[in-house]
Formats: C-alpha cells, structure tokens, sequence
C-alpha cells in the first residue's frame, strides 16, 4: 500500500469531519444565532419605526412659557400648545390632572436645560413630552431664518469629501482598509473555530490507541499534512456557511435592518497589500497549526494539551492590547517586537497591513519567516508524532524524541 497518499488522508479527515454531528452543531450555531437576531432586530426596529410614527403624529395639549423669544405661537398653536406666563399655575395643572404637558423654556435654551412636566403614562410614552418640546424648538428656530439653506447647514446638513495623499500618491482612505483587514478576520475564523481540532487532530488517533496501525499504512509527514489540509478546507467551509446569513440578510432585509447601502465601487484593493495579507496568513496558518499539532504529538491527552493552547490562544489577542500604538507609531519598539515574534506577528503584521504601516520588504520578511518556521514546526511536529504516537500514558520527551531521530540518520549512513 502506498505509504505517501496524501490525497487519500485529506480525503479521509476531511469527509470524516464533515460526517460529524459535532462539526455542523459548532458550524450551524454562529449563522442560526445570527438569524435570530436578525428576525428579532427586523421585529423590533418595526415596533419602534410604528412606536416613532405614532409620537410623531401624536396630538397633546400642552401649556408652555418662552423665555427665549423663539417659539413661533402659530406653529405651536397647530401642535395644541397654549402660551402661558405662570409657570407655577401650569405645573400645578399637570399635577392635577387638567393639562397633560408644559414646557418651560429657558432664556437660553442653547445653554440651559427646558424642562418639561407632563401626566405620567409608561416609561416609553413619556418620551412624546420631550420629542415634541424639542421638535416645536427646533421648527420654530428654522422658522426665523429665511434661507433654507441656513436651515439645512443649521440642523448640520453639510457634508465633506475628503482627499488624502502619501508620497504624492492619492490614498485610498477607508475603502482601502476594508480588504485586507479580512485577512485578519478570516484568521481569527480559522484559529478560533479549528484550533481544538488542530490540537485533538493528533491526540484522537493516541486517545484510540490506532496510531502504530496507521503509521505501517502511511508515511506520517503525509499524515500530517492531510491532516493539515483538510483543516483549512473544513475552515473555508465554515466560513462559508458564517457568511450566508450575513449576505441573505443584506439581500433581502437591508432596508428593514437599516443596513447602509455597500458600494463596492469604491473599494480599493492594493495589489501589495493583497499579496503580502495572504502571505502572511498562509504563514500565520500553517505555523499554528504546526504548533498544535506538535502539541498533541507530546501530551497523552486533550487534558494535558489545554493549558498550552489557552496560552497560544492569549498570544493572538495580545497585539490588540496595543492596536492605537500600532495605528499611530507602527516603527515603536514594542510594536516592532510583536512583528516580529512568531506568534504575535500574525495579528500585529495583518493589522500594520491593512492600516499601509508595513512595508514591503518587511511584509515580505515576515510572510517568509512565518512560512520557514511553520516548516521547521512541522518537520518537528511529525518527528514527535513518529516516536510519541505511541506514548499513551507520559508525555513525550522531545530531546529524546530528536535524539532519536538523529541516531537513526547516524547509524543510516554509516
């Protein structure tokens, strides 16, 4: 039998996976949850939009004092207000009971406070005594100014269109952090949702006590790298399924979700922070991954494995402590250092990525030394599993392990 088939293991973990219940509860759990909130927003921005309207077109009668000489009288008049000048009288009326609201409004409304009393109903509806003293403020200032386009600028209807540029070059802006930050979504994705079967990838096979059984079929650098294929394949397929939830509701109930129109138009998509952005996760992959399984090549059980992969785990998160010294000063010392240390250089280079701060030389450095160490890793990873594999019971000693390996090339080429 053919001991080097490697599409015959990816094949096997990964239909092998997909048959399990476990991986489609894992997967199915993230779209469904979102689907609910989705269904639950959609329900709840119709009861709030009917809850608006019906404030809006709502008509109470109120008293009310200007101090501020800006109320219009016959605007207020057409809301049902009545002007008074005895503050004290109105709010004893609303006390009692006879008048619903009064509005008392300052000399200086832009600095004080306009107080408003009214008959208690619930703790929503109360909100209509506020939106009317305000909404009656605000149409009778407009109302003084003749122009409407004052009114416009006044109410902060101006917009701006602004151009950067770096080195002579027009920038991109915005539009040009959106595609490549999703590499460092995409990740997260894959860390998070498949680190466990990363770690249990090699530990299942000793946990069953099958593994010397599959090592006389097949050559255990093959092993591994099925092994590691087939992950990122169960990664992108959960990605996929991640994402639809996300396009069905942009699709059909984008205007019901008040979701912002998305204009692709204006993307920008750098074709060095592309190249150096997949780089960089390729390498970032496949060096945790090596990493995991390597760990579960030397512990005996899950168990055992947990405590170092909850601290692979911290190493992704850390960079985020410092992501304003990154944005703001990408050459300082400590950002420096998290670029470069193998596993905090994943997340701290895909983020220097997507703000412009890495330069190439650099992304390109990076990307090579995530992918020579990941192959060292991983050279490493199947020399562990070669002589761990069947150390059920005790963790495996890795000097021993390499010792090992060494001795055999000795005594080979003697």
């Amino acid at each position: 039998m053919a001991r080097h088939n490697l599409s015959t293991v990816i094949g096997f973990e990964f239909g092998r996976n997909l048959s399990k219940p476990r991986f489609w509860i894992i997967t199915l759990v993230v779209p469904i949850a979102l689907m609910v909130v989705f269904v639950l927003v959609l329900l709840s921005n119709r009861s709030t939009s009917a809850t608006a309207d019906a404030q809006k077109n709502a008509h109470i009668s109120f008293s009310y004092l200007d101090q501020s000489g800006v109320i219009d009288d016959s605007l207020a008049s057409r809301l049902g207000g009545t002007p008074t000048t005895d503050a004290a009288a109105a709010i004893a009326a609303v006390k009692a009971g006879t008048s619903q609201a009064f509005f008392d409004y300052p000399a200086d409304p832009a600095k004080q406070p306009v107080k408003v009393y009214g008959q208690d109903k619930d703790i929503f509806s109360n909100g209509i005594y506020s939106s009317v003293a305000q909404a009656l403020l605000q149409s009778s200032a407009q109302q003084k100014l003749d122009s409407p386009q004052l009114v416009q600028l006044a109410s902060g209807g101006a917009n701006s269109v602004t151009v950067t540029y770096r080195d002579g070059q027009k920038t991109a802006g915005f539009n040009g952090l959106i595609a490549p930050i999703l590499y460092l979504v995409a990740f997260y994705l894959l860390i998070i949702l498949l680190g466990n079967q990363m770690l249990a990838s090699t530990l299942e096979e000793k946990e069953n006590r099958v593994t010397e059984m599959i090592l006389t079929t097949i050559n255990p650098t093959s092993l591994i790298l099925g092994k590691i294929i087939s992950l990122f394949a169960l990664g992108l397929v959960q990605i996929a399924v991640f994402a639809l939830p996300l396009v069905v509701a942009y699709t059909l109930f984008r205007t019901q979700l008040n979701i912002p129109t998305l204009d692709l138009s204006h993307l920008a998509l750098d074709p060095q922070q592309m190249l150096v952005g997949a780089l960089i996760l390729i390498g970032g992959f496949a060096l945790f991954t090596g990493t995991l399984v390597a760990i579960g090549a030397i512990m005996p059980t899950a168990k055992d494995a947990g405590p170092i992969f909850g601290v692979l785990m911290i190493l992704i998160f850390i960079p985020f402590y410092i992501v304003t010294l990154v944005v703001s000063d990408p050459t300082a010392p400590i950002v420096e250092f998290f670029s470069w240390f193998p596993y905090s250089a994943p997340v701290t280079a895909l983020l220097r990525n997507a703000f412009g701060s890495l330069p190439l030389w650099q992304g390109l450095a990076l990307g090579a030394e995530l992918l020579i160490l990941a192959a060292i890793v991983l050279r490493v990873a199947v020399q562990l599993f070669r002589y761990g594999s069947i150390s059920y019971g005790s963790r495996v000693s890795v000097r021993n392990a390499l010792a090992r390996r060494r001795g055999e090339g000795s005594t080979a080429a003697r």
